[in-house]
């Protein structure tokens, strides 16, 4: 087991855990004020420190990670749960009009920025978790669909399909039984990847104020909020933003140590 796939692992395990022990605990209610006390460093009673309503920092980021995981997971499942038939569709229809169409529609999407494109939708249906999560769903359904797709048409030539397609199976369940189980590593991967995107596109939407909306703590808008007290509070920007560099670094070292453990390729090169 590779040194990538443990240390993504633990990052990744320990901000899954905040987000899961924040349902049941926090230090102290995000949503209680103390002016007082606003702006304190961290300290013994306030580990992170507090933002410039009073509020426990460290209580607002376990949620911030509870809020973040939940969009990106919902939003890279819905682009798995429609990119992937999609793929699979193009792969067995190869040089037909479904095929052209499918692509064209990738391309289409592809062609614009995907924070700009959840900007676009976010700002038509309007800011919230919910609209969020769809806007970086629809950007992860072609970004699957085409690695589907890609995947499978190395398959669709081998021996073992051949055979399939002469014992008379058709192309839906060829590609259920025989393509995806061999293209679902490939995925898995991707997904891990996409997942620690989307935990960059929901804080980017979050920052311009598209994404989770007050009182419910989001890193992005922590950010944003702490953009004019830098020099006065720094750990106010710092905090939100180690944050994101943990889960995001996590994410990617985890997706880099799964491709090394399930590629035999790769583990053959290294032995």
């Amino acid at each position: 087991m590779s040194r990538n796939l443990i240390l993504g692992a633990l990052l990744s395990s320990l901000v899954l855990l905040a987000a899961l022990l924040s349902f049941i605990w926090t230090p102290y209610d995000h949503t209680a004020l103390d002016i007082p006390n606003k702006l304190q460093p961290p300290s013994t009673q306030h580990w992170f420190g507090t933002d410039h309503f009073g509020r426990d920092m460290f209580s607002m980021i376990m949620i911030g990670a509870r809020t973040s995981i939940a969009v990106a997971l919902v939003a890279v499942g819905i682009g798995m749960a429609l990119g992937i038939p999609l793929g699979l569709m193009a792969a067995a229809r190869k040089g037909t009009w479904l095929d052209e169409v499918i692509m064209r529609g990738n391309d289409l999407v592809f062609a614009f920025p995907s924070l700009v494109i959840a900007i676009l939708i976010t700002a038509i249906l309007g800011a919230g978790a919910i609209n969020a999560i769809i806007a970086i769903g629809i950007f992860n359904i072609p970004v699957f669909a085409r690695i589907t797709r890609g995947a499978a048409l190395s398959l669709w030539e081998r021996e073992f399909i051949l055979a399939a397609r002469v014992s008379g199976k058709g192309a839906a369940r060829i590609s259920a039984e025989h393509i995806l189980p061999n293209v679902a590593n490939l995925l898995i991967v991707q997904g891990t990847i996409q997942f620690s995107l989307g935990i960059l596109a929901e804080a980017g939407l979050s920052y311009v104020g598209l994404g989770a909306q007050p009182p419910t703590p989001s890193w992005g808008r922590m950010l944003a909020d702490a953009q004019t007290m830098v020099s006065f509070a720094p750990h106010l920007a710092l905090i939100p933003g180690l944050a994101i560099i943990v889960t995001v670094m996590g994410l990617n070292l985890l997706g880099d140590g799964l491709r090394d453990w399930l590629d035999p390729r790769i583990r053959v090169a290294r032995a």
